[in-house]
């Protein structure tokens, strides 16, 4: 008789992994149409047929990625923040000079950002507001790191944030940013990022 194995052979082990491949293309697929569908739509317009659609794939595959629309919102968000802060971190690190210097280029990488991606921005600024408590302890989230950011690069060494002032500053800058969006983005990103710059440097002044 036969010797019985839970060992998966190399054809079943390499299929498993094709098809979380796939599942994992399909979840990508679905975040990149919700950020054009809310960035279009807003989100309290927008069904999970329409996401679907404009992802090319069935109601199936989204309830395969995620539970509800909420949750499909929070992945938008946090997708859309991870390559802003990315984008904003490489600037700040290829600017040189002083601190002043570094948190101006991540300013303008940040205005220059919300720009050229007006769905992102939507979805980034807007939409997630208000949504429920874990949406908005995402939002929160996102605050306390923009803020870190620019702290990392104005406080000298050794200097530790106020995560409270940190925090109000980054929400300062998204004011700005709404604003400026609202205005028809006039400004121009020069200006407006040295506008911001000048609130950012309040977490550079020596506590009393």
């Amino acid at each position: 008789m036969a010797r019985m194995t839970t060992e998966l052979t190399p054809a079943r082990r390499y299929r498993g992994a094709e098809a979380e491949e796939r599942r994992a293309q399909r979840r990508v697929q679905l975040i990149a149409a919700a950020v054009q569908v809310y960035g279009e739509r807003g989100y309290q317009n927008a069904t999970v047929k329409a996401v679907c659609e404009a992802a090319g794939l069935t109601e199936r595959y989204f309830y395969e990625s995620f539970a509800n629309s909420e949750a499909l919102l929070l992945a938008s968000f946090q997708t859309v923040t991870h390559r802003l802060l990315h984008t904003l971190a490489l600037a700040g690190e290829g600017a040189g000079g002083d601190g002043q210097q570094r948190a101006l280029a991540m300013l303008r990488a940040y205005f220059g950002a919300l720009q050229r991606e007006p769905r992102s921005a939507r979805v980034f600024l807007v939409e997630i507001r208000g949504v429920s408590k874990l949406v908005d302890g995402a939002l929160a989230d996102s605050l306390d790191e923009f803020g870190a950011l620019l702290a990392h690069a104005l406080l000298p060494p050794g200097r530790k944030l106020d995560p409270l002032l940190g925090a109000g500053v980054a929400g300062g800058v998204v004011h700005i940013a709404l604003r400026w969006i609202t205005h028809g983005y006039a400004p121009d990103v020069e200006e407006v990022a040295r506008t911001a710059l000048q609130l950012a440097l309040v977490l550079a002044h020596e506590p009393d």
